[in-house]
């Protein structure tokens, strides 16, 4: 039994759409975690609960390129006694005096949109190649 295929034609227009997508990497994509990027950071300014306003004044992101891999990184900065203080405030602490504080889920609900919205808006460019 032999099984045989063949084909006819060239493969010059899936070359050019695999073209289109690599860059759409460094074009458009790049615009939108920039867009959504500075929206995140708004957002979970609004949504950090506020007792001094420190912690919300401290919210940033950043677009990491690692080989073909972009990630959109939000990062708060503040800390205490070495302990990053919206890692207590999501997840709930212990007190020094024996108490507990428990966690206060802000992050999740301020940033589901946002990353629904990066999805479809990447999808659309995507389609749009």
């Amino acid at each position: 039994m032999s099984i045989t295929v063949s084909s006819s034609g060239d493969f010059s227009k899936t070359y050019k759409y695999l073209n289109k997508l690599a860059s759409f990497k460094k074009q458009k994509l790049m615009s939108i975690l920039n867009k959504y990027g500075a929206e995140g950071v708004r957002r979970l300014k609004e949504a950090t609960p506020i007792d001094t306003g420190e912690t919300a004044s401290k919210w940033r992101y950043e677009i990491q390129e690692e080989g073909d891999k972009v990630t959109l990184v939000f990062i708060n900065d503040a800390q205490n006694d070495g302990v990053n203080v919206v890692i207590l405030i999501q997840y709930g602490h212990g007190t020094g005096t024996g108490g507990y504080v428990p966690p206060r889920d802000f992050i999740n609900p301020a940033m589901e949109p946002i990353f629904k919205q990066i999805e479809q808006d990447a999808w659309k460019e995507v389609r749009a190649l």
